[in-house]
């Protein structure tokens, strides 16, 4: 029976409210399709399913440059999780096909062996040309996994560069996958990358040049500060002893806070996934004893309300200037100089924000 309470209106979505919450693969399927889509209604349809009970499902990031073996790594480390009976929900993020707009590598060739389990269930999402690594709705389709009662979540991001670091806001744990053919360890994680891993993998760690790179990660994690502490970003450092001096113990850095552990994996075989397991158990613990889990999720709770606002600005300033017609008279004002670029856009917001009809997100009560 539907919930008489619910903001949702469309029959069609208060199916897949039911069967979501019956536990239904296939009216999970199409409530991310329908979210994916930003389909008229999808911001009801999340309302509904976020404020009728989440999960907290455990949140596991991915990412790292193209090849570095990230979807192999994914599949290893689903394959352990399911060992243990635990239902595991995967985001894998892939490029976008320029003729379907649809993602280029699909599920069922990536993963082909996991897709047949019942207990883990995989979305392929295209990048769409959004930066960061992460597709537009990304984090709402986590969040309808994570609604759906998911105990492990997988997000693996499309390969990324240096200022592409989206994936902070999308996980609880943080996993930089590098490679020893990537070229030069240092100007692999230099700016962003280095500033968000909370464990570091070294995949192929059979080929050449494996042990030199984990020998650059631990250096450079000692270099940088000498202390890894919180910053607003994500995990961060603390630049308030660097030049401390070399004396400084191993022991005093991890009094500090989290100190990112180097695992050498090869995905391909399965080796050194248990430690990767391991490391990422250490990590959640210590999320929870100090407390930094709740203000990482507030910290995303945050940055999503501002990505909510921006999202639906931008929509509706699209739909105010879906025709030019009434812009024509403000071009001739500005020609004329009896208006600026600056007061046609502020005269366009003060219509959108006094507007009864569109000031409210959709079917939902403020």
């Amino acid at each position: 029976m539907s919930d008489p309470s619910s903001s949702v209106t469309d029959p069609a979505h208060l199916a897949l409210l039911d069967g979501i919450r019956e536990g239904k693969r296939v009216a999970l399927a199409r409530a991310i399709s329908v979210i994916e889509n930003e389909r008229p209604g999808f911001q009801a349809l999340l309302h509904d399913l976020l404020t009728r009970g989440r999960s907290g499902g455990a949140r596991l990031g991915i990412t790292g440059p193209p090849g570095a073996g990230k979807s192999s790594l994914v599949s290893e480390i689903a394959r352990r999780w399911r060992e243990g009976e635990e239902g595991v929900g995967i985001v894998a993020v892939d490029p976008t096909s320029p003729y379907s707009g649809g993602a280029l590598l699909g599920d069922r060739i990536r993963m082909n062996d996991l897709a047949l389990d019942e207990g883990i269930f995989i979305r392929s999402m295209a990048s769409r040309g959004s930066l960061g690594g992460l597709a537009t709705t990304t984090k709402e389709v986590l969040d309808v996994m994570d609604a759906f009662g998911f105990p492990r979540l997988l997000v693996e991001t499309v390969g990324v560069g240096q200022t592409e670091l989206e994936i902070t806001g999308a996980a609880d744990t943080v996993v930089v996958v590098l490679v020893p053919e990537s070229g030069d360890g240092i100007q692999a994680m230099k700016a962003g990358l280095m500033e968000i891993a909370d464990i570091f993998v070294v995949n192929k760690s059979d080929r050449p040049g494996a042990d030199r790179l984990v020998k650059e990660v631990r250096s450079a994690l000692h270099y940088r500060t000498g202390r890894t502490g919180r910053t607003p970003a994500h995990h961060g450092v603390d630049h308030s002893r660097v030049g401390g001096g070399a004396e400084e113990t191993e022991e005093q850095e991890e009094d500090t806070g989290w100190v990112p552990p180097v695992v050498q994996t090869m995905a391909q075989t399965g080796d050194g996934v248990d430690e990767l397991l391991e490391a990422v158990a250490k990590h959640r613990q210590w999320l929870d004893e100090t407390g930094e889990l709740e203000r990482r999720r507030r910290r995303r709770t945050l940055e999503r309300i501002r990505d909510v606002l921006d999202r639906e600005l931008k929509r509706r300033v699209r739909r105010e200037l879906s025709t030019d017609d009434d812009l024509q008279d403000e071009l001739d004002r500005i020609d004329a100089g009896d208006a600026t670029a600056y007061s046609v856009a502020a005269s366009i917001l003060g219509r959108i924000a006094l507007d009864p009809e569109t000031a409210p997100l959709p079917g939902i009560d403020r």
